[in-house]
C-alpha cells in the first residue's frame, strides 16, 4: 500500500501540466534519492544556500543566487531585497517604509494575480500604460518612457513579467532602471524552457530573476530560484533565514560576502514564512543541474512522443498537438459546452484525468505532457477512446 492509499488521497493523471493546484509534476529518482539523503543529516543552512549558490551560478550565469520556497517567494524576497538593501533597520521595520521608498513600477497589462508578493513585502505598485494590445480596442501598450516618466524618489524598482508578448522589451526597461540606479525584479516563473531563458533574462539586463522550480526543472514543488546580483540576493537570503543566533557567531561564507559589511543582524525578516528545507534545496539543485545539462531536442521529442501516445489510444481525429515551447495537445469538442462537459468527464473518471482548460471558450481541451508518465498517457488515451 502506497502513501497516498494509507492517506486515503486518490491519485490523477495530470494533463493540465505542473500546475500547483494539482501537486505539480513528477521527479526523476536522481531528485528523489537527493532530497532522501539531505533529510539524514543535518547541515548549516547558510552553507547549504552557499553551495546551491554554486549551483546556480554555473546555471544561469548570475553572480549570485539562492533557493527559496517557490517564485512566488522569490518575487517576495526579491522585492523586500529592492526596498531595504543591506540596511538591517529597514529589514526589521518591513512591511512599513517609513521614507516611503517602496514603490514599484509595473506596466498595467503585465499585471497578474502572483505580483501580489510585491505587496506583502511592503511594496506598492504603480502601473503604467494602456493595454488597448491586450484588451483588444487598440494597438497601444506602455512605452519605456512611460516608465521613466513614473520613477520618482519613491521608486524601489521596477517588476516585469517575463512573456513572449510582454512590452516594452526587457533590455528597454533595464536602460531605462539603470539611468536612474534602480534595479529591475523579473518573474519569470514559467519561462522554462527553453533552458537558454536560464541566461537570457540576465543577459538582457535583469538584476533579479526568479524562476519556479517545480515546473520544467523537475525539482520539488515547493522549490523556486531567485538569481542575479550579489548585493540583492544576500539581501534576501538573509530576510530569510533564521538569524536567532549571535553576531558574532554568524560567519557569511564567500558566497555572500557582502553581508559582511552590514553593522548587524535584522530580526527574522519579512520572507522568515518563505524559508526552504534542505531537502529542497538539495533536490532543486540536482534537478537544475540535469535540466541545464539536458539536450533541448531530444526533451522535446519525448514530451512530443508523449502526445502522440494519446491521440494514436484515442483513435480520434479531432486531435491536434501545436508548437510551443512544451507542446501541446488539443482536442476540438466543437463547442464550449461539450468541451467543458468532456473534461468534467475525464475529471470524473477513474482515475480522474485533469486536462488544460484555458481553452473551454475556444472548444478546446488540451493536454501537457510535462506531468506524465508515457503510461500515463496511453491510459488517457484509452479514456478517451472509451467516452
Amino acid at each position: 500500500m502506497g502513501i497516498y492509499d494509507e492517506l486515503g488521497v486518490a491519485t490523477l493523471i495530470n494533463a493540465c501540466g505542473t500546475v500547483t493546484r494539482l501537486s505539480g509534476g513528477m521527479m526523476a529518482p536522481e531528485v528523489t534519492a537527493a532530497m532522501r539523503e539531505a533529510s539524514e543529516a543535518s547541515v548549516d543552512m547558510v552553507a547549504l544556500q552557499a553551495a546551491a549558490c554554486r549551483v546556480i551560478r554555473t546555471a544561469t550565469g548570475a553572480q549570485a543566487g539562492i533557493v527559496t520556497s517557490g517564485a512566488s517567494a522569490a518575487v517576495l524576497l526579491g522585492a523586500a531585497a529592492c526596498i531595504a538593501g543591506l540596511d538591517p533597520v529597514r529589514m526589521n521595520a518591513l512591511p512599513e517604509v517609513q521614507d516611503g521608498r517602496r514603490d514599484f513600477i509595473v506596466v498595467r497589462s503585465q499585471r497578474n494575480m502572483y505580483d501580489r508578493a510585491l505587496l506583502v513585502a511592503g511594496g506598492r505598485i504603480v502601473e503604467v500604460g494602456i493595454p488597448d494590445r491586450v484588451s483588444g480596442p487598440g494597438v497601444r501598450d506602455a512605452a519605456a518612457w512611460e516608465i521613466a516618466a513614473a520613477i520618482t524618489k519613491n521608486t524601489a524598482g521596477i517588476y516585469y513579467l517575463a512573456e513572449p508578448r510582454s512590452k516594452p522589451s526587457l533590455r528597454a526597461v533595464a536602460e531605462i532602471a539603470r539611468e536612474h540606479s534602480l534595479p529591475v525584479l523579473v518573474d519569470a516563473a514559467g519561462q522554462l524552457p527553453p533552458s537558454c531563458n536560464l541566461r537570457r533574462f540576465l543577459d538582457d539586463g535583469a538584476d533579479l530573476v526568479c524562476f519556479s522550480g517545480g515546473k520544467a526543472i523537475g525539482g520539488p514543488q515547493s522549490s523556486g530560484i531567485l538569481a542575479g546580483r550579489s548585493d540583492l540576493v544576500a539581501s534576501a537570503l538573509l530576510q530569510m533565514l533564521d538569524l536567532d543566533v549571535f553576531d558574532s557567531f554568524f560567519a557569511p561564507p564567500d558566497e555572500f560576502a557582502v553581508l559582511r559589511q552590514m553593522r548587524g543582524l535584522p530580526h527574522h525578516g519579512i520572507g522568515r514564512s518563505c524559508k526552504v528545507g534542505k531537502e529542497e534545496i538539495a533536490g532543486l539543485c540536482v534537478a537544475l543541474t540535469r535540466f541545464a545539462a539536458a539536450d533541448p531536442v531530444a526533451r522535446r521529442a519525448a514530451w512530443q512522443n508523449r502526445l502522440q501516445l494519446i491521440a494514436t489510444a484515442s483513435g480520434r481525429s479531432d486531435m491536434e498537438i501545436t508548437s510551443g515551447p512544451i507542446p501541446i495537445l488539443s482536442l476540438n469538442a466543437g463547442s464550449p459546452e461539450a468541451a467543458e462537459a468532456l473534461a468534467r468527464q475525464l475529471l470524473a473518471g477513474s482515475p480522474a484525468i485533469a486536462c488544460g482548460l484555458g481553452r473551454l471558450d475556444d472548444g478546446l481541451v488540451t493536454f501537457n505532457p510535462v506531468a506524465m508518465t508515457d503510461a500515463q498517457a496511453e491510459a488517457a488515451g484509452a479514456r478517451l477512446r472509451r467516452d
